[in-house]
């Protein structure tokens, strides 16, 4: 099948690239009987590959079912998987057949395999491998032909590693892994899409579609989408029903888009609640206090070497004169380096500090962490604790710090 006849037929919308090399991948397998995993956040329709693998195989003619086991209760999803005999268990009035033989000779899509227990993993490993499984509470072996295709929106390497996942079943259904691209590295993609959603809501509730302002496309191209494709739709139907005038301005489009909190800069310190957002200015003082304390360390590691007994005799003249001038060199690149700090506001609204806490002195890095060790005290009411797990330092560190400081509390 051509890309384009795949897109109409399935309701594919968009040119990006890594969504084309998806839909390929999809094809290329297709005719295989090979496990797939698609991969890929939330709302991003993964759902829509397993139903191209299915029709582009020989099986399209066999039984396709798609199961959400993150839907069904983990005291029942082996029954619905594999079936169950009667009176194998309290409300089993009569025999049942699962999925996996009901569908034999077809397709099973298992959305959200994340979500399956342990226990049905081990089961679901068995199908894949041998193509046999017991019903629950029966010893006799069924077989089955069915092609899995699997999906999630989880990080399965993450959870392996929390020993949620077993590692071995990762592996069998990842043979061939697809990967859907979120909708905010689609931003080509974005507008087209609006337009479908605009123009089948238009029809739908016999209006006139919904038109956006240059402004407004900006806004709607730059917004991150955490919802991705089925959030994108959702606003849409929104707007087209709520909004009598049908030009949609950037102001009018901004009070339908929740607050992006996502932050694009890395991550350098999480503090005890990691959804409290550091400030620049906290930042700056981090990395000095950091910085500081690792060359303190390092010039106390050095002059206990020069000091120590015996180093002219045991390290010779020559490697003495090596740790003496490394030692100046640490000194050089403090003084170089690490001269006293012009603190600048920096966003003071946003940090939280008033206009009278702004630094306009240059503070030396001593100060630097007086006051970062008095904010931490003041913040958790004296609690040495959570003050040095703020500080990202240990609490005999801080008590070393409040004496040699003299910090009162």
């Amino acid at each position: 099948m051509e890309l384009q006849s795949i897109k109409q037929r399935f309701g594919i919308i968009g040119h990006d690239p890594f969504l084309e090399r998806a839909i390929h991948v999809a094809v290329q397998v297709a005719p295989t009987d090979l496990t797939v995993l698609i991969t890929g956040e939330s709302g991003t329709g993964k759902e829509v590959f397993p139903k191209i693998i299915h029709q582009a195989s020989a099986r399209k003619h066999g039984s396709y079912i798609a199961v959400n086991c993150g839907a069904i209760p983990e005291g029942t999803i082996d029954s619905e998987l594999f079936g169950h005999e009667k009176g194998s268990f309290t409300g089993a009035h009569e025999a049942r057949k699962g999925y996996f033989e009901v569908v034999d000779g077809g397709t099973i899509f298992l959305d959200e395999v994340a979500e399956l227990p342990l226990s049905t993993q081990v089961r679901l490993l068995r199908v894949l491998e041998t193509g046999e499984f017991l019903k629950v509470g029966s010893s006799k072996v069924i077989k089955t032909d069915v092609r899995v295709v699997a999906a999630t929106n989880v990080n399965i390497p993450e959870a392996i590693a929390k020993g949620e996942f077993r590692q071995d079943l990762y592996y069998r259904l990842n043979t061939v892994p697809i990967m859907i691209p979120p909708l905010r590295e689609r931003k080509e993609d974005i507008l087209m899409l609006f337009k479908k959603f605009a123009n089948d809501f238009a029809e739908k509730y016999r209006m006139p579609p919904l038109q956006l302002t240059d402004e407004a496309v900006q806004l709607l191209e730059a917004y991150r989408w955490p919802g991705n494709i089925r959030q994108l739709k959702n606003v849409t139907e929104q707007i087209s029903i709520i909004e009598k005038e049908k030009r949609i301005d950037a102001q009018t489009l901004k009070m339908y888009l929740p607050a992006d909190n996502s932050n694009s800069l890395p991550v350098l310190y999480k503090g005890q609640d990691e959804k409290e957002k550091l400030s620049e200015r906290d930042i700056l003082y981090k990395v000095l206090f950091d910085m500081k304390k690792d060359i303190l360390d390092l010039r106390k590691t050095m002059a206990e070497i020069i000091t120590a007994k015996g180093i002219d005799d045991d390290f010779g003249h020559s490697n003495n004169q090596i740790i003496r001038q490394f030692a100046d060199d640490l000194d050089e690149f403090e003084n170089e380096h690490l001269p006293e700090i012009q603190i600048q506001q920096l966003d003071a609204d946003r940090s939280g500090f008033q206009p009278s806490e702004v630094i306009d002195e240059n503070l030396s890095l001593e100060k630097t962490e007086i006051d970062m060790i008095k904010r931490a005290l003041e913040k958790h009411k004296g609690k040495r604790k959570s003050a040095a797990q703020e500080l990202g330092i240990s609490e005999r560190t801080l008590y070393r710090k409040i004496k040699e400081y003299n910090i009162n509390l």
